[in-house]
């Protein structure tokens, strides 16, 4: 069954099949028989899933949770460097069992630090059936030498696509993981009903991930397969940023508050490209909130001939202002982090030879910015991550040829 997409502007659609080759630098082909469902881009075969989570944690040391293949037997593997990168402690397996495991792009294993030191760790497990998938969760309450049992975080326990989950903890300790749910698609078919994408859920963790409440919705008719965006504003308050399919097939992003409670009002439309196209993009966004309450985020789009990655943010209360293109078209995947006055933007780009991460820092909070070359893989790479470091921000990536790299991100210097 092939995907149908409206027309685009010959621009806009090079963008989009770029996408769905992995023009990006990859060492990646699709198939001559490769074939794609209704709502998901054709994605390009690969030798290796790189997607692998970092943190670092309150003594400044960066941990690395990503996927080991053994034959057929799949771990999830924990790595650590107490230098900044420079070396890194061999991988030790955290599961229990092995068990499917999802470290592509989008949907990545999570890995985040409780107040205490508590290790916490979400992933999807897919299924046999294509495009579903369990969120499960493992936690470690001494330092990480040893992992709980995995655990389904979700109630509903249907074969169906519970996926491209998103982990994060509110200033009260309490854990939220949310995801890509297709239990009202389902719903829908059987009442022979249309129904636009999937829609978002999530659940919460009061007691530091021994148990989870919820399967609490956001939103019917979220994009299929693009990553959600967490994060924590300056009043605690959790919030969720996600590509949206807007009547009758709109995919711009919408933005939602995620309680404890469950209690959700209704979200609020975030982008306004007015993106006509029946296929995932497979570009999540990116979202960080600074100290004064104004929101930041970035998203993959295409507007009218022009498609790439762009940059915008919003005053509390306050409209979203005038979006700004980062890089050129061949611009995908980008990541935002704030320190105080500091805003960081990095995006994966292709520039003709190699895969790049461009970065773009303003330290006066957006008034003027710099931007340069960051990093740069002649072969395949995983998105681009922030994380705020000992002595600031740092990006971290990881490539097929070079492995997981850490570099400083201060434009003042050369990099």
């Amino acid at each position: 069954m092939q995907q149908t997409v409206h027309p685009l502007p010959a621009r806009g659609w090079t963008v989009l099949a770029a996408l769905a080759l992995g023009a990006l630098g990859a060492s990646a082909s699709v198939g001559a028989n490769a074939q794609a469902m209704p709502g998901h881009m054709m994605k390009p075969a690969r030798s290796a899933e790189l997607g692998t989570a970092a943190a670092i944690d309150a003594r400044g040391t960066i941990w690395t949770v990503s996927k080991e293949v053994d034959g057929t037997a799949q771990y999830l593997v924990l790595s650590k460097s107490d230098d900044d990168g420079a070396h890194w402690s061999a991988p030790t397996r955290i599961l229990s069992e092995p068990e499917a495991i999802a470290a592509d792009g989008e949907s990545r294993p999570k890995l985040l630090f409780g107040p205490k030191g508590e290790f916490y760790v979400s992933y999807s497990k897919p299924l046999a059936k294509p495009y579903t998938g369990d969120v499960r969760f493992i936690r470690s309450l001494d330092g990480g030498h040893t992992f709980s049992a995995p655990v389904t975080v979700h109630a509903d326990r249907a074969i169906i696509t519970h996926r491209f989950d998103a982990l994060t903890i509110d200033p009260q300790g309490r854990i939220y993981v949310a995801w890509i749910d297709k239990r009202d698609l389902e719903q829908a078919r059987a009442r022979q009903q249309d129904y636009r994408g999937a829609a978002v859920y999530y659940a919460v963790s009061d007691d530091r991930g021994a148990s989870f409440h919820g399967d609490y919705k956001v939103a019917d008719h979220s994009c299929e397969c693009c990553r959600i965006a967490l994060a924590t504003g300056p009043d605690g308050k959790v919030m969720a940023l996600w590509r949206h399919v807007f009547a009758p097939n709109v995919r711009d992003h919408a933005l939602g508050e995620l309680t404890p409670s469950g209690a959700v009002a209704t979200p609020a439309r975030a982008t306004f490209d007015d993106w006509h196209v029946d296929a995932c993009p497979h570009q999540g966004p990116a979202l960080a909130y600074a100290a004064d309450g104004t929101r930041h985020q970035a998203w993959f789009t295409v507007k009218g001939e022009d498609g790439g990655v762009y940059y915008a943010s919003a005053a509390p209360g306050q409209p979203l202002g005038a979006p700004v293109k980062l890089g050129s078209d061949q611009a995908d995947h980008t990541a935002i982090a704030i320190d105080g006055r500091t805003i960081v933007l990095v995006w994966r780009q292709f520039d003709g030879k190699a895969t790049v991460i461009m970065g773009r820092v303003s330290r006066d909070a957006g008034q003027s910015w710099r931007e340069a070359v960051l990093a740069s893989t002649a072969q395949a790479s995983d998105h681009p991550q922030l994380l705020h470091g000992r002595n600031g921000i740092v990006l971290v990536w990881r490539t097929a040829a070079e492995g997981v790299r850490v570099v400083p991100v201060k434009l003042e210097e050369k990099q």
